[in-house]
């Protein structure tokens, strides 16, 4: 599904804005669909209020209750759709950049589209339904139930106890240290396209020397004769300038002294993007697509992760889409300052823990030369049941929806198909396997891991085995051994050795961390104080700078901001484990993080990138 934005001949009309909200507090949330809330407008069902789309529902009220809920809720949005579109032979579609987790749309009534899993688009084509020159009705309905099935999975309890519960209690458990935010979570947007219109692109670049090498496939929907289509491919540079064209379906563009996509760090002309330009007609439609293209390649060797065939090594962060009142709803300045604040720490890249986020991060990413290791939703498998069919083509789902989108951004170099699945289980190793193979006929072009968690002994696992690159999860004197700080180099290095040793690929320290909490201060230093988490990745960092020399291909501190999560006793106020508040402010921990990644990237800076571009540059001024 190709990102919805206008062009020449396709128009985007934003449906965000205050929606009308109500929540099925019935018991099992039943009503709703009972009585047929789609078929009137939602103030006649009951007691509405307003919400606004973008957002988490969760944050937006004093409402405790709505904070907390667990079921079905739902959504309103009237509409008048532009007068012109009428007079135009051309497709119209409603598109949900994300909604969490299980959504069922309606169009004036109609059922339009129903979608499982939060976090990737979907839309539905609803030409024929909309009414011109009248109010149309969208209605939602929203369900963040999540069962032994879904993705993440959890469980509902219902105890049974009437002496210490009230009629009716149920608690929904998960096994993930998020909060379950639900709601209409990115934009909706009402698109169009002409009748014939492309419908995905797919780029694949490559190398050779000197000479870039973009091979595309263009598919089209709404022709009944693909030999009456015509393209017309155009490769622009930086400039403006042409440098390559084509003029079928699917073929390869040899860009001579091409400027290669570069992460930040590796070059002081980084990211460099070229957009093509495809045009396809036939007797009676036009439609016109551009898209960035960074050329570059994603090798592995035994020991390195290879970006244009040179070492890159990973200094990163782990994060979520999380912020106060909005929860996980799309925010432009949030995005905008946490990619500010990824440069000034010297951050070059990021996993997306624990979910694909908003495409428009991915864009940003592919133009400040950030790399990104893009990560399903299957986070908190811990039980034989989440390993069962159901799960395995739910997973199957989200890849092919997270591949389908994301697959032409320069910045994703790695999948990550799942954030520490109870690797121990015997049902764990085929079950990974096939997912992992399944995401490699996907993109054969990137590598594919998931994520171990905890000081899992190599032996014992039974998926990583399948992954191409070793990613692991510790937390030493953290969650073990609490407060002895002294115990972390040894820990650390036996189990990245032991890990490699048995594997014998590159290996990233995808998280570590220490809980800390803002302003309070021991010294000694002991756990939650600023100095506690100071050390605790200092400890880290020796272990870090002797295996980097050998195997080690990156170090990804958990967590870039504070984070909301489920209330517990262990929690106060959420997990605190970040090196910033969750209002993005530096704690103290930030500046040796600061310190430490950009004298590790300015290091790491490539002599050979920089002369390429400027040998490039000279070539094509003459």
């Amino acid at each position: 599904m190709l990102y919805t934005k206008e062009t020449e001949s396709r128009e985007v009309k934003e449906l965000g804005g205050l929606w009308k909200f109500r929540a099925d507090d019935s018991g099992g949330s039943k009503l709703g669909f009972e009585e047929s809330w789609h078929i009137r407008p939602l103030e006649e069902t009951g007691y509405v209020i307003d919400m606004p789309v973008p957002s988490s529902f969760n944050d937006i009220t004093q409402d405790r209750k709505l904070r907390d809920f667990v079921g079905c809720v739902w959504y309103e949005k009237n509409f008048i759709p532009p007068k012109h579109w009428k007079m135009v032979k051309q497709r119209i579609f409603l598109k949900f950049e994300s909604a969490h987790y299980h959504s069922t749309a309606w169009l004036n009534g109609q059922h339009i589209v129903s979608h499982e899993g939060g976090h990737l688009p979907f839309q539905a084509e609803v030409t024929r339904l909309i009414h011109f020159g009248s109010v149309n009705r969208i209605t939602v309905a929203i369900n963040n139930t999540l069962t032994p099935e879904t993705l993440p999975p959890g469980t509902i309890k219902h105890p049974r106890n009437p002496n210490k519960y009230p009629k009716g209690y149920f608690a929904q458990n998960y096994f993930m240290d998020f909060f379950n935010y639900a709601g209409i979570h990115r934009p909706v947007k009402l698109h169009t396209t002409p009748n014939l219109y492309i419908d995905d692109i797919t780029i694949v670049t490559n190398v050779t020397k000197t000479t870039g090498i973009v091979d595309y496939v263009i598919h089209v929907k709404g022709s009944s004769c693909s030999s009456m289509v015509s393209y017309n491919i155009r490769l622009l540079d930086a400039d403006g300038h042409e440098v390559a064209i084509g003029q079928t379906a699917s073929g390869q563009l040899l860009v001579p002294n091409a400027n290669l996509w570069w992460p930040y760090t590796m070059s002081d002309h980084p990211a460099y993007l070229y957009t093509l330009k495809v045009r396809i007609e036939d007797k009676t439609s036009i439609d016109v697509y551009d898209l960035a293209v960074g050329i570059r390649t994603v090798k592995l060797n035994k020991t390195k992760f290879l970006i244009n065939d040179k070492p890159f090594y990973f200094l990163g962060i782990g994060k979520h889409e999380d912020a106060d009142i909005r929860g996980r709803g799309f925010d432009y300045p949030i995005m905008v300052k946490d990619i500010n604040l990824m440069k000034w720490l010297g951050i070059n890249s990021f996993r997306t823990n624990h979910y694909p986020y908003a495409e428009e991060i991915l864009d940003l990413c592919d133009r400040h030369g950030i790399v990104v290791i893009d990560e399903s939703t299957a986070v908190g498998m811990k039980k034989a049941e989440n390993f069962g069919d159901i799960s395995f083509y739910n997973h199957i789902s989200v890849m092919e929806e997270l591949v389908s989108r994301d697959k032409n951004h320069p910045s994703v170099v790695m999948w990550s198909v799942a954030n520490e699945p109870n690797s121990t289980l015997a049902v764990a190793g085929p079950y990974m396997k096939n997912i992992i193979k399944y995401t490699k006929l996907l993109d054969s072009t990137r590598p594919v891991t998931l994520v171990t968690g905890g000081d899992l002994k190599a032996r014992f696992d039974q998926a990583a085995k399948y992954g191409d690159v070793i990613c692991m999860n510790t937390y030493y004197s953290w969650y073990g051994d609490d407060g002895h700080l002294d115990v972390i180099y040894k820990q650390a290095e036996a189990n990245l050795r032991e890990w490699f040793d048995m594997y014998q690929r590159p290996v990233i320290q995808a998280e570590y961390g220490a809980g800390c909490i803002a302003g309070f201060h021991t010294d000694p230093p002991v756990m939650f104080s600023e100095e506690y988490q100071e050390e605790f990745l200092k400890e880290y960092f020796r272990v870090f700078d002797e295996l980097r020399r050998e195997f080690l291909v990156g170090e990804m501190v958990w967590v870039f901001a504070d984070f909301m999560t489920h209330q517990s006793t262990k929690l106060a106020g959420g997990n605190t484990k970040g090196i910033l508040t969750r209002q993005r402010q530096p704690k103290s921990v930030a500046k040796i993080i600061k310190q430490r990644y950009h004298q590790i990237g300015n290091s790491t800076t490539t002599e050979s990138a920089d002369q390429a571009y400027c040998q490039s540059k000279c070539k094509n001024a003459k």
